[in-house]
C-alpha cells in the first residue's frame, strides 16, 4: 500500500511540475470565465480544472470542449493548490492553456 501512495505522488508532483513549467514558459490564462469563452470558441489547447471547481462551471467547460475537440484534465488538487502551483497568491478553478511552451502537459491529456 504504501508503495502505490509513492506512485501516486510521484505522478502528481510530475504534472504539478509540468503545470508550472507551462505557466513560466507556455501562454496560459487563468479563470473560469476566460477558460468557458475559450472552450466555447475553441481557442484553447488544453483545459486544467480544479478538483472543487464549481459543477456548473466544470460541466460548461466540458461540454464546450467536447464540442471543439479540447482535452479537459482533472487536477485532483483544490483550486488553492493549483494558483499555488502556478504561482499565484489566488484559488485558481480554471487555467487555459494556449501554449504548452517547454513542458510535456499534453502528456497528461492522453
Amino acid at each position: 500500500m504504501a508503495r502505490k501512495k509513492a506512485v501516486e505522488k510521484t505522478a502528481e508532483s510530475t504534472l504539478a511540475h509540468a503545470i508550472r513549467q507551462c505557466v513560466d514558459s507556455g501562454k496560459v490564462e487563468f479563470g473560469a470565465n476566460i477558460g468557458v469563452k475559450s472552450a466555447l470558441s475553441g481557442k484553447a489547447k488544453l483545459m486544467i480544472v480544479s478538483s472543487n471547481c464549481p459543477k456548473d462551471v466544470a460541466s460548461d467547460i466540458s461540454r464546450f470542449c467536447k464540442l471543439s475537440s479540447i482535452p479537459v484534465l482533472v487536477y485532483e488538487g483544490t483550486s488553492m493548490d493549483l494558483g499555488t502551483i502556478a504561482g499565484r497568491p489566488h484559488p485558481i478553478s480554471v487555467l487555459t492553456v494556449h501554449d504548452a511552451g517547454n513542458s510535456k502537459i499534453f502528456e497528461f491529456a492522453k
